[in-house]
């Protein structure tokens, strides 16, 4: 039987003595503050890049603001492979900043260039604007790969929970439009089916900082009508052909509500003939990747991504 890791174990203490209320009982806003807040205490130093700076991109309600990174030691000259990347949150939380070290830990590591993507939010904006603003900066980067030193044949996406489920709808949208060609999906943790029916949902729904009802609260203000959890661009587990995608490497913490749906769409992805890595941290929780200042594992984790990373990009 699995156990949690002491560090998680005196982490997740901490968040049951705290006073700060559950994001679910809260609005969006003041949600995001305490998930920005609580975060930030809980990253490693942020470490020097070559470069890091906010540029605006087209998109379709408007231009998307997209952290560009380039990796210390790069030239401006040097043309390097790329990682689009979404941050998580559930749809609602979540921005630049809170997922900004992981982005840098990543480029660096891999030795890439990394294009934080700052999709809309809901519930001001509902699916599927999160999913059309990735597609479209993604397309845009691609297009426009010469200008940015990136190199277009060698093009990833990936992301963490809410980012993971956008960068597997982004990868089927590319394969089914024709482009661009994305070489890689980096997929931590991802969210695949919005009905939230498997066993782990359960099983780890309560106790382990994801909760059942926080799922709930993201879902009820990313889709407010039931009949869209069966949408693909929602559930990209429920996608009829998983053919034709990427290699991927996925990610998933055993106590976290999202690791049965995260393992069962690497199970998938294999089944459909795509070249996929599986890994499960036993013992971690969702969220853990972006805790290196308290976690040991989540430093080790994000490591070890940049390595396959490193490698899937060629």
């Amino acid at each position: 039987m699995n156990t949690l890791h002491p560090q998680v174990a005196a982490f997740l203490e901490v968040v049951r003595n705290s006073k700060i209320p559950p994001m679910h009982r809260v609005n969006a806003l003041e949600a995001r503050n305490i998930y920005r807040d609580t975060r930030g205490k809980l990253l490693p130093t942020a470490p020097p890049m070559a470069l890091c700076e906010d540029i605006s991109v087209p998109g379709p309600a408007g231009s998307i603001t997209v952290r560009h990174y380039r990796p210390a030691g790069s030239a401006t000259s040097e043309t390097l492979p790329a990682l689009v990347f979404f941050h998580g949150g559930g749809w609602v939380i979540g921005d630049l900043d809170t997922h900004d070290v992981l982005c840098r830990e990543l480029s660096n590591g891999a030795r890439c260039a990394v294009f934080a993507v700052h999709y809309r939010l809901a519930p001001e904006h509902r699916f599927p604007a999160a999913v059309d603003d990735s597609i479209a900066a993604t397309r845009h980067i691609a297009q426009r790969a010469a200008d940015y030193g990136i190199a277009a044949a060698r093009i990833a996406v990936g992301g963490d929970s809410a980012g993971g489920n956008l960068a597997t709808v982004v990868a089927l949208a590319a394969r089914d439009a024709g482009g661009p060609r994305l070489v890689y999906q980096l997929l931590i943790y991802p969210g695949t089916d919005q009905r939230m029916l498997h066993a782990s949902h359960n099983a780890n729904g309560a106790g382990y900082l994801l909760t059942r009802e926080l799922i709930e609260y993201f879902r009820g203000h990313y889709l407010p009508d039931a009949k869209q959890y069966d949408d693909w661009r929602a559930s990209p587990l429920l996608a009829k052909d998983l053919s034709g995608l990427p290699p991927a490497y996925v990610l998933t913490a055993g106590f976290d509500p999202l690791v049965d749906e995260g393992k069962e769409y690497a199970d998938r992805l294999a089944a459909a003939g795509v070249a996929v890595e599986y890994r499960c941290y036993e013992d971690m929780v969702h969220g853990f990747i972006i805790m290196g200042g308290v976690l040991d594992t989540a430093r080790a984790a994000v490591a070890d991504c940049a390595e396959r990373l490193k490698r899937g990009l060629g």
